[in-house]
């Protein structure tokens, strides 16, 4: 090789070692920053309020948070909310206030809750001994393995989906609110699911370091039911001991007493007379096909039975069968990212209500798809629809469950571009679903990995 290619070469290869490493920030483009950031007039009025007040309430847009009227022309008889409190919650309160509002008509009932406790112990233990199952199932990946990093990285979240709420009712029934109603440790979870955490993260290093040394499959799964009666041991301290029977005895609107009478909680849910799976779950989102049926894989809470299922619409179909659910009086379940252009304090929900630009000086919005597939936006809560008006312009009721001190006494307005951009998926009645959403449910489901972007948005998780 003679001395120019040899050259060549060398600047080549260091050249291209410079562009690999990636460019850092030199003392030249710090000083640029520096000199282009002028701070007067306004812009130091706008700094000074940021500093001294907070953001939200510099960027508050008066003229967006006055906009919204009280008046809904279709509006579901719900008056009161319930509170989750400090947990994540929000999908078994949503699923349990789709179930009350039927309890409340088939009572004659004024006010009524359902116990979310009940079903949260029973959660509770049915995620630890998904847990443990994944662990003996993957038990030959290594722990660096991305499946088995997601698997470790929360062992019991609160957070769940439509499809936990089902089978958990399905399996223990439920019971009225008075019979088991929240603890300390329901209200304010985060503590006992550090213990949780820790116990389980613990028996799956006793597990795992078991079939190293040889242990059948039988042997780590009775293994497995030894460490469950921990669990259960733990959440009865916790969140107390589920009954098996209760005695029922209300007064109605009518001030006509009924009852007492026993009944088991599998009992009461049938006696309320709602099926939950009647209801079929659809997302809207960009990402991927429409009319297309999707699953995810580690995507439930119990080990017996099959990944949450679901049919992907277009976002003008989806809002038509919200309005068509509410207008045949049954609200509807949805999943949305709360934490975005939402101003809790008055339960405002529009993506003006916080005015970005003229506080910044430039738009800070990506489109919806961009916010899914970077990972900008994801459900973060569970909620219930329950009302809409069109006049002079569409908007929507929503149903929260953080208490009646936030928004107008628990309940929220949420505009309808708010909703094309925030919200990501619903549960819908059978009947309401036109012929060609029904042919979406009888495909063979598109099975999606644990690390699709899907999977952060169909885990709502406060």
């Amino acid at each position: 090789m003679n001395k120019k290619i040899l050259t060549l070469t060398v600047l080549f290869i260091f050249f291209s070692s410079l562009l690999m490493a990636g460019v850092g920030l030199d003392k030249a483009t710090l000083k640029k920053f520096r000199e282009s950031e002028k701070i007067y007039g306004n812009v130091k009025a706008i700094q000074n309020g940021i500093i001294n007040e907070g953001v939200k309430n510099i960027l508050l847009n008066p003229t967006i948070l006055n906009k919204f009227d009280k008046i809904f022309t279709k509006s579901l008889d719900i008056k009161d909310v319930t509170n989750q409190r400090r947990s994540g919650r929000c999908w078994l309160f949503a699923g349990l206030n789709i179930l009350r509002y039927k309890a409340k008509e088939k009572f004659n009932l004024s006010k009524f809750e359902l116990s979310q406790n009940y079903l949260y112990f029973w959660d509770k233990l049915e995620k630890s001994n998904l847990f443990l199952e994944n662990i003996i199932k993957f038990r030959n990946l290594k722990l660096t393995d991305p499946k088995m990093k997601f698997i470790l990285q929360n062992p019991i979240p609160d957070g769940g989906q439509w499809n936990f709420v089902v089978e958990l009712v399905e399996k223990y029934g439920v019971v009225p609110n008075n019979i088991m109603p929240d603890t300390t440790s329901a209200k304010s979870s985060s503590f006992m699911n550090m213990v949780l955490a820790t116990l389980l993260r613990k028996d799956a290093s006793t597990l795992r370091n078991m079939y190293k040394k040889g242990a059948s499959v039988n042997k780590l799964r009775k293994t497995k039911i030894d460490m469950l009666k921990k669990v259960y041991h733990i959440l009865t301290l916790h969140l107390g001991v589920p009954p098996t029977k209760f005695v029922f005895r209300y007064k109605n609107k009518d001030k006509k007493i009924i009852g007492p009478k026993e009944y088991t909680p599998q009992e009461f849910y049938k006696l309320i007379g709602e099926n939950l799976r009647d209801y079929y779950y659809l997302y809207t989102c960009p990402t991927k096909k429409y009319f297309k049926l999707y699953t995810i894989s580690l995507d439930k809470d119990m080990a017996d039975k099959n990944d949450m299922v679901f049919g992907n619409i277009p976002m003008d179909l989806f809002k038509e069968l919200c309005k068509k659910s509410l207008s045949g009086g049954d609200p509807v379940w949805f999943s949305a990212d709360v934490a975005k252009d939402t101003y809790s304090k008055k339960g405002i929900m529009d993506t003006k209500i916080f005015d970005f630009k003229s506080v910044y000086g430039f738009d800070i919005e990506p489109t919806r798809k961009d916010r899914i597939l970077y990972r900008d936006s994801i459900p973060n809560h569970a909620m219930v629809f329950v009302g809409f008006d069109d006049k002079p312009f569409l908007k929507w009721k929503v149903e929260n469950s953080w208490g009646s001190k936030v928004g107008d006494k628990g309940f929220f307005v949420m505009s309808d571009r708010w909703f094309s951009q925030y919200v990501y998926s619903a549960v819908f009645k059978k009947d309401y679903l036109p012929k060609k959403v029904l042919e979406i449910f009888k495909q063979k489901p598109i099975v999606l990995p644990f690390d699709d972007p899907m999977m952060d948005l169909i885990y709502p998780r406060k």
